[in-house]
């Protein structure tokens, strides 16, 4: 009967949403992926679950199907590319964040241990999910089954590295917020009354509204994601550069609406199916290959969190910034969202006096970190882990 698809599916699943709902618990301070991994890690290692019940439960078919080239085609059309133009500085510093790191990996990591072993986990560190989902299946490919446990220790951990140096350094910039408020030369920095960002909203598609239906939108997404796997055929450029051209290219000329996958509700579906495939990949993990492993992810997370640091500060000051608001906009590849918005929300409040300053702070912090959370997640770190795992 576990064997059932259903009742295996439920049985994964739980394992996700006690995760999810320790993750919220804590205010994402603990992520969802961490117990969701170590949990069913646990589980396997124990004899608990049996190994082929999240092959039964056919969701990782699922993950296949949606969590590859059209949720990467999706990714595409949430970058806001009028909002991108005004809010180029984040985006610019997130984006020589992870390079700096990036080249810190691959420099340091491969002279310690080897050049695999840096690839494997440059995608992760500076982005998350998606570069997992790319360095794995290549290292799969290679049949370099043991350094799959590289990737899933930094998708599990960076975030307890990132996300309290992010939440210290964006305190210090609220604060110089607040005294500026307190002197009376705080200049607002926001683009709510960009005519822009405005449009961006607005914007039309090629498919009118009343045909617009989740079916409809729901075709579009899956013949983005095909003609992303077809082209990435014929011309060996890894399909998910093209998955994300098709949906950046495709909201900028109205093919496709913004936020297209959750207009067509399968976004959530997309996204579990993608963490199962995350989570089947285990597998073939042994307790002795995840000691093994823990040295070269510990480096690779402080060296990489450095090479951010480094870049995130050096990015700033090209752009006249405040590092202390650059560098967490940076270390944003370490957790992304909801990571960037719960930490800007809980430093405006614990800053704060009153309400008036809390919401000129919260303001202050949050587009910036979005914009490079999105950045590093949706762009950085899918070219990156795209164009590094095919030189191994």
């Amino acid at each position: 009967m576990l064997h059932d698809p259903t009742v295996a599916t439920a049985i994964i699943l739980c394992i996700i949403v006690v995760g999810e709902i320790i993750s919220i618990a804590t205010r994402a301070k603990i992520p969802m992926l961490l117990v969701a991994l170590l949990g069913y890690l646990a589980l396997t290692w124990a004899g608990i679950l049996p190994k082929k019940m999240i092959v039964d439960s056919t969701f990782v078919q699922v993950g296949a199907v949606l969590g590859s080239a059209p949720i990467i085609v999706h990714m595409g059309t949430l970058i806001p590319i009028k909002t991108m133009k005004v809010q180029w500085r984040a985006a610019f510093i997130a984006l020589f964040g992870i390079a700096v790191s990036s080249i810190l990996i691959i420099t340091i990591v491969t002279l310690v241990f080897d050049y695999k072993t840096a690839v494997s986990g440059v995608g992760p560190l500076t982005g998350g999910i998606i570069a997992f989902l790319i360095t794995s299946q290549k290292l799969k490919a290679l049949g370099l089954t043991s350094l799959i446990t590289i990737p899933v220790l930094i998708l599990s951990f960076q975030g307890l590295f990132g996300m309290p140096l992010t939440a210290n350094l964006l305190r210090r910039h609220a604060l110089k917020v607040r005294q500026a408020m307190d002197n009376g030369n705080y200049v607002a920095a926001t683009i709510a009354d960009d005519p822009q960002a405005k449009s961006e909203t607005t914007a039309k598609t090629w498919i009118p509204e009343k045909y617009q239906t989740t079916t409809v939108l729901f075709f579009q997404v899956i013949i983005g994601g095909a003609l992303a796997v077809i082209l990435g055929h014929y011309t060996h450029v890894s399909y998910s550069l093209w998955a994300l051209a098709i949906g950046i290219i495709g909201r900028y000329a109205g093919f496709y609406p913004d936020r297209v996958m959750e207009r067509a509700n399968a976004f959530t579906v997309g996204m579990i199916g993608l963490i199962f495939m995350v989570t089947v990949s285990l597998n073939d993990i042994t307790p002795m290959m995840f000691i093994k492993t823990l040295p070269q992810m510990l480096l690779i997370i402080i060296i990489g969190i450095i090479g951010i640091i480094i870049g995130g500060y050096v990015g700033s000051k090209i752009v006249k910034w405040d590092p202390l608001k650059g560098i967490p906009v940076a270390l944003t590849a370490t957790f992304g969202f909801p990571g960037d918005y719960l930490i800007s929300e809980e430093v405006s409040r614990s800053v704060s006096r009153n309400k008036e300053e809390e919401k000129a702070i919260f303001n202050e912090i949050l587009t910036p970190m979005l914009i490079g959370g999105f950045t590093t997640v949706t762009i950085g770190s899918v070219v990156i882990a795209s164009i590094l795992v095919g030189t191994i």
